[in-house]
């Protein structure tokens, strides 16, 4: 998208008319979103916290530094209540104004009082500030034991599929879900090139379009092929890649193909997310059945982050292995049983008494 050019904002006298209003307070608007995009946000996100402020603004119906705490709390009631939006959707509208205020208030805070007369507030303050959705605690995963045995009986059918290779296509990406947590973006988006075999003791996925914080583009990072996943890419590229077309070994070529086939070159393309989704979920329907539409592939990725903590691994390289900005995100995909609390207790005394008894 491109932005209005932002004039100075520095003026020798008070705006005096509306239109000079109007202007002043699109400049507002606009350095702020400038800002962003100098923050290398992209451009789907400044629109979309250009509608969520210009819509708070119609809802004052004043201009922006008018706006107080009490004309948040009723926009914030009529999102809900009126509007009817989710809580996680009202969360990022105030986080987005209680952002763009905080630009405001750094920044120009100054400039508006000299030039309206108006001072500055945060609407968006601690008593109307939505609690943030802990998002994790309806991603909990099925035990170990029930992902174990569903995943088994997925892997001994795949030999005699109806149609194999979408079978085992959709096998694998789930795997990849389960044992490295990589998102379904990440993986539609593999190249055969991403596969390093010559990288670290197992292995490494070069993640080229990972998820970037604050919509700032793609994120990468090096995922290394642990918990068997070295072996499921030996299989994969010696049993089953090749049957898809002969651009098996072209770089350039999706890791994951789609059975489509392009009508110019003949290959197949790459598989969009939507047909691993519903292969995950004909498995869980089939193996699973209690857990169908609650068993998703960002499940398995909460299920990663869980078993791989279980079994000791430490948060900071579940975050790492995961792609989480904030070692905060990381904890909330961690799901375990109550008696670990007990274990890990037991097990922090043991090492207290050994101590003490040295």
């Amino acid at each position: 998208m491109s932005l209005a050019v932002v004039r100075s904002l520095g003026s020798a006298r008070r705006p005096r008319t509306e239109q000079e209003l109007d202007d002043f307070e699109q400049e507002l608007v606009d350095q702020y979103l400038l800002a962003m995009v100098g923050a290398g946000v992209t451009d789907n996100t400044v629109a979309g916290e250009r509608s969520v402020i210009f819509e708070f603004l119609r809802f004052v119906g004043d201009r922006v530094w008018t706006a107080q705490s009490s004309d948040a709390d009723r926009y914030l009631a009529w999102l809900r209540r009126e509007r009817g939006l989710a809580a996680g959707t009202i969360a990022v509208k105030s986080w987005t104004l209680s952002q763009f205020f905080d630009f405001l208030l750094a920044r120009y805070q100054g400039d508006v009082h000299a030039l309206t007369g108006y001072v500055l507030t945060q609407p968006i303050d601690e008593f109307n500030r939505p609690a943030k959705p802990d998002h994790g605690i309806g991603r909990v995963p099925p035990p170990t034991a029930d992902i174990e045995a569903m995943f088994g009986s997925w892997r001994d059918v795949l030999p005699t599929a109806r149609k194999y290779l979408p079978a085992a296509r959709d096998y694998f990406a789930a795997s990849l879900w389960r044992r490295v947590g990589l998102r379904i973006s990440e993986s539609t988006a593999l190249d055969v090139r991403d596969w390093r075999p010559d990288m670290g003791q197992y292995g490494m996925l070069h993640i080229r379009f990972g998820k970037g914080s604050r919509g700032r583009g793609p994120k990468t990072r090096l995922v290394p092929c642990i918990d068997g996943v070295d072996t499921l890419l030996q299989w994969w590229f010696t049993d089953v890649r090749h049957q898809f077309g002969s651009d098996w070994d072209d770089p350039d070529a999706p890791l994951l193909p789609s059975e489509r086939r392009d009508a110019d070159t003949g290959l197949c393309l790459r598989v969009q997310p939507d047909a691993l989704r519903s292969g995950l979920a004909t498995a869980v329907g089939r193996w699973l059945p209690g857990w169908v539409g609650k068993l998703t592939p960002h499940g398995l990725r909460h299920y990663c982050a869980s078993s791989l903590y279980e079994r000791g691994m430490d948060l900071k390289a579940i975050q790492e292995l995961l792609g989480h900005s904030w070692l905060s995100t990381t904890t909330r995909y961690i799901h375990v049983p109550a008696e670990h609390i007990e274990q890990s207790w037991t097990t922090a005394n043991a090492r207290v008494a050994h101590r003490l008894g040295d």
